[in-house]
């Protein structure tokens, strides 16, 4: 991986693999949440509000976090986060056994403020360590291998858990006995027993790592200085915190859903373990096009890239809630494409021209991730309009980062 001089390059490429840890335990949820709703009985609300726990995670650990990496620095913190997140994986061991939907949601809170340590200190990190006119690129090309762990976790997720699971392989309907719902529960063990022993593995490699210091470009301004200036006058940030948090509504709506979208009779009538599989291709899309999104960034304006991107999100869309059948399935898939550079490339809008401000402005970005949380609302959507229906809040969710993308990014007080 070739990104800014080379005493980082090492340190970016074992930056990869923390991207694709934490994109592929997130991406296990897409999977696990149709077993839960099997396992649980749950209805819609219900099922998206075990994903609503897991963002709510990004808005209370943020802050901490970025304490955290101001008192023991960004090393240590990373490693603390890995350790956090395998301990989050271990938990979902007794919440298996019990079963308790209680402590599920329990354990995805540790895993995704793990995450959350991880992502305040990886994003500014990859966002900083090169030219600012091509920091969308790079960390465009990072957040690729996160959409590669993406990628594969449907797979791992649909084989270990659903394929292991009579709900998983059943068709939707299926009502199961309650020694069938106590087996099917017992089916998360593995698959997340071995997703701790790897970030263990990873934490005791990253504690051994030579990794480069940020630089002083970045670093916190003094407090008389910082009194002179406030994130709230860098319009770029302003309009990016609720670019981030709407976009996550998007993301992870679609993603969460797609198994039960898929499996609809008018749609493809698929099993869970079979939407499992197909759900790959959505995160293949987004690798591929955040592999792209690099090469593209690197001769065209990433604001203009991600506006481009954003129409192509509204219209697929748009065919996903108006096609039936196969037709609808395909469009759905494509959006991953279209969304796969908008985090990325929104958050290095975000903190573009921030200089000695950007660690706060990151904070808040990644904050901002919280916005999954509001997945829940196109779960209620669901229940009470119908799930074809309820993509069309993603629809509008696009809308809103077209507009950033032509307006809202644009710097107006630079202090690099």
């Amino acid at each position: 991986m070739s990104a800014g001089p080379p005493v980082y390059r090492s340190a970016l490429t074992l930056l990869a693999s923390l991207f694709f840890m934490w994109g592929f335990i997130t991406v296990i949820n897409n999977t696990l949440l149709p077993h839960l709703r099997s396992v649980f009985e749950l209805d819609y609300t219900q099922t998206t509000l075990i994903e609503s726990v897991w963002f709510i995670a990004y808005f209370f650990a943020s802050i901490p976090s970025a304490k955290l990496i101001e008192r023991i620095g960004y090393q240590k913190s990373l490693v603390v986060g890995l350790v956090i997140m395998a301990a989050g994986a271990l938990l979902m061991v007794p919440a298996a056994r019990m079963p308790s939907y209680g402590v599920t949601l329990f354990a995805l809170f540790v895993i995704a403020s793990g995450i959350t340590l991880l992502q305040v200190a990886a994003n500014p990190y990859v966002a900083v360590v090169g030219s600012p006119e091509t920091a969308s690129s790079r960390l465009n090309l990072v957040q690729a291998f996160n959409s590669l762990g993406t990628m594969l976790a449907p797979s791992f997720g649909a084989y270990l858990i659903l394929g292991r699971s009579v709900g998983g392989t059943s068709q939707a309907g299926t009502v199961l006995t309650p020694a069938q719902r106590l087996a099917d529960a017992q089916s998360v063990v593995l698959p997340y027993v071995l997703v701790a022993v790897v970030l263990l593995v990873l934490a005791v490699i990253i504690a051994r790592f030579p990794l480069p210091a940020m630089g002083s470009a970045t670093n916190r301004m003094a407090k008389a200085d910082r009194a002179n200036h406030s994130l709230w006058h860098h319009r770029n940030l302003v309009w990016g915190i609720p670019a981030i948090f709407i976009y996550l509504i998007a993301e992870i709506g679609v993603a969460n859903l797609f198994v039960n979208f898929v499996g609809q009779s008018d749609i493809a009538n698929l099993t869970p373990e079979q939407g499992g599989h197909y759900l790959t291709f959505l995160w293949a899309g987004m690798m591929v096009g955040r592999f792209a999104g690099s090469l593209i960034m690197q001769k065209f304006d990433a604001a203009k890239v991600l506006a481009v991107f954003s129409i192509g999100a509204f219209l697929v869309m748009l065919v996903t809630v108006f096609a039936s059948g196969p037709i609808a399935m395909w469009s759905l898939i494509l959006v991953g494409l279209f969304h796969s550079i908008m985090f990325p490339t929104i958050f290095t809008l975000g903190i573009r021209g921030l200089g000695p401000l950007t660690e706060e402005g990151s904070g808040l970005l990644i904050m901002a991730i919280a916005g999954g949380a509001l997945v829940v609302v196109q779960g209620w959507l669901a229940d009470e309009y119908g799930l074809q229906w309820s993509f069309l809040l993603t629809a509008a969710c696009e809308l809103y980062i077209l507009f950033y993308a032509l307006w809202g990014s644009q710097v107006t007080k630079s202090l690099d």
